[in-house]
């Protein structure tokens, strides 16, 4: 087996070097190569050369000319496609569908991918490469394996294998899945023949499964269907949603038009020793020297670990339950010090870990006793009330301890963010705690909305679990010379919420002093709760209605977010006119703009008139 490069090949001259003639895999990416196990090629590709197969990366290729694509020549096994770390539109495109200006995941900035990257590479693949297996995979091809609402377009797409012209799927953190496609084709298998793999989604011609559909398999509503009723796809969405869970999850099919898509349960979690296997790779935590500019992803991450994954916080906004599930999976503290031991000795480490988490970071270390055998369970969420959910802040400070006290160690903080009702049994302990040594300045949390009907459909704690925790880091800042700042994140446009629910948030902004650059406009990203009602109108789980704010709406819930800025000043009074609170209009304290007999009243009940008639 060839050790571990430096770097993995990015042309065939790397690969002489290394003794390669011809790759076993060669991996296609939307982002620039950077070697940190926070982008997934890195991570993927580490793992498979760990694994005993040689690995060639072609980053960022110019997908109008051929010749990219065929620098590394052909693998022996398979070509792995990922868009990179960040859905293509959601990287290319603004809240407001306008197309950004730059890319932080490329070289100097300067974007260099295509929409939908994932369709665009497997074309071109596959007409460059007829016979060689194509295996899709990352965050796009992840999250789009069943029809999906595409906002961008604002219809029902299929799912992603068909649309695009690939054999295999591997969805979540795909590791183990890669590993053992690449074994089983390395053995002589046909990737045709690779149907039971936990982790993976494939396709069946429609005359076999008519003829003889697999058992024990969940069927949901096909393309057809959802792509013309909302019923549908709500009901489709509740089904699949409920088979994400990796131990009592069980397979899902949806028909499309010309092929079946099934999804096999997801993976298993990862054991611990596992988990600290793959972060202990040898990363250079470098961009690959090819790249003339720095790649501005890199910067906030290159002093950073991953000390778990999962999150059982199930926020109805987020995908993540459909790609690294419930179930927390935490690494060691020994693995753990290890690599911020080595990452000392990294040219341009300061002393500062600039972030110890993962999805959620204070829930490291927690668990459930019946994860492991059980599952998540399917009929209620964890959280701090559950009697089986062991969410002591113990492990989390341990290991924060024990990365302080390595020498050439100055700072270790948590950029990830805290959810902070888990922190209530012992909230003046460990908020103590992370204030004294963990926070460079900022605290960031996101309580998202504070009106209790739009809270409940986020599935995000209520006002008062905020309030508590607000207040008691307030208090903890008293006496200190260096003041720290809660900085929370909150949400416009969410499902449920009216102007009224935002004209509620905006006064309570007011009331509280709070900051509020760090906010941001609901954007509907394939496979989560709150893209579902957003596209149908409906809660999946329940079959209610719920109210959607779209086109002008919109702009004004986003603008009562920051109403403070001028420049958000006409919509502000027409949210504030909308929701019969002039009373916010005027010269008093309590108001929120200042009074102006130049709004126009009605243009947002207008618009809702107009979006009826559409």
């Amino acid at each position: 087996m060839i050790p571990q490069p430096h770097f993995l090949p990015m042309s065939r001259e790397e690969g002489k070097r290394l003794g390669i003639d011809r790759f076993d895999i060669i991996l296609i990416t939307g982002d620039a190569y950077v070697d940190h196990p926070s982008f997934g090629t890195a991570l993927i590709g580490r793992t498979l050369w760990d694994a005993g197969f040689s690995v060639g990366i072609i980053a960022q290729p110019d997908w109008k000319s051929d010749a990219d694509f065929t620098r590394l020549g052909t693998p022996r096994l398979f070509f792995g496609l990922s868009s990179g770390n960040v859905d293509t539109m959601v990287n290319n495109f603004t809240p407001n569908r306008k197309r950004r200006s730059d890319d932080v995941y490329s070289p100097g900035g300067v974007p260099k991918r295509p929409d939908r990257a994932v369709i665009v590479y497997a074309n071109k693949v596959r007409q460059l490469f007829p016979g060689i297996p194509v295996v899709l995979g990352g965050i796009e091809a992840s999250l789009r394996r069943f029809a999906h609402y595409d906002y961008w377009q604002d219809r029902v797409r299929q799912g992603i294998l068909a649309d695009a012209p690939a054999d295999i799927l591997a969805f979540g953190m795909a590791e183990r899945q890669m590993v053992e496609i690449a074994r089983r084709l390395g053995a002589g298998e046909s990737v045709k023949a690779l149907r039971d793999i936990r982790g993976t989604a494939y396709t069946m011609e429609l005359a076999e499964w008519r003829s003889s559909p697999p058992s024990g398999i969940v069927e949901i509503p096909g393309f057809s269907e959802v792509s013309g009723s909302r019923q549908a796809y709500a009901r489709a969405f509740a089904l699949h949603y409920a088979e994400q869970d990796p131990v009592r999850g069980r397979a899902v099919a949806q028909p499309h038009p010309k092929t079946v898509i099934i999804q096999n349960p997801p993976a298993l979690p990862m054991g611990t020793p596992e988990l600290d296997h793959i972060y202990e790779l040898p990363f250079s935590r470098e961009a690959h020297p090819s790249y003339k500019q720095p790649v501005p992803a890199l910067e906030p991450v290159r002093f950073s670990v991953a000390s778990h994954r999962g999150c059982f916080g199930a926020c109805s906004f987020c995908a993540l339950t459909h790609h690294q599930g419930r179930i927390v999976q935490c690494r060691s503290r020994e693995s753990l010090v290890r690599e911020v031991t080595r990452m000392t000795k990294i040219p341009g480490f300061k002393g500062i870990v600039q972030d110890v988490g993962g999805p959620t970071a204070n829930m490291y270390g927690m668990y459930c006793d019946l994860w492991e055998k059980a599952g998540a369970c399917r009929d209620k969420q964890c959280g701090p009330a559950c009697r089986t959910l062991h969410a002591s802040h113990a492990a989390q400070c341990d290991l924060l301890m024990a990365l302080r006290n390595i020498p050439a160690v100055r700072k270790v903080f948590i950029s990830s963010g805290i959810r902070y009702d888990l922190v209530e049994a012992d909230l003046g302990e460990y908020l103590g705690l992370i204030c004294d040594h963990h926070v460079s300045g900022h605290l960031k949390v996101a309580p998202e909305h504070i009106s209790p009907s739009v809270t409940k459909l986020m599935n995000k704690p209520p006002q008062e679990v905020f309030d508590r925790f607000r207040k008691q880091f307030a208090h903890l800042q008293e006496g200190k010379a260096k003041k720290q700042y809660l900085v929370p994140y909150f949400m416009s446009g969410h499902p449920g919420c009216t102007v009224r629910d935002m004209v509620r948030l905006a006064e309570y902004i007011r009331d509280n002093n709070l900051y509020t650059e760090q906010v941001q406009d609901f954007t509907p990203t394939p496979m989560s709760v709150s893209t579902c009602m957003y596209y149908t109108g409906l809660d999946p789980f329940t079959g209610k209605p719920v109210h959607v704010a779209k086109g002008r709406e919109k702009q004004v819930q986003r603008a009562l977010l920051q109403y403070r800025e001028p420049r958000n000043r006409g919509l502000v009074v027409e949210g504030l006119v909308a929701a019969g609170r002039k009373d916010l209009i005027g010269s008093g304290q309590e108001c929120l703009v200042r009074e102006n007999t130049g709004y126009s009243s009605g243009s947002l009940g207008k618009n809702r008139k107009s979006a009826k008639k559409k």
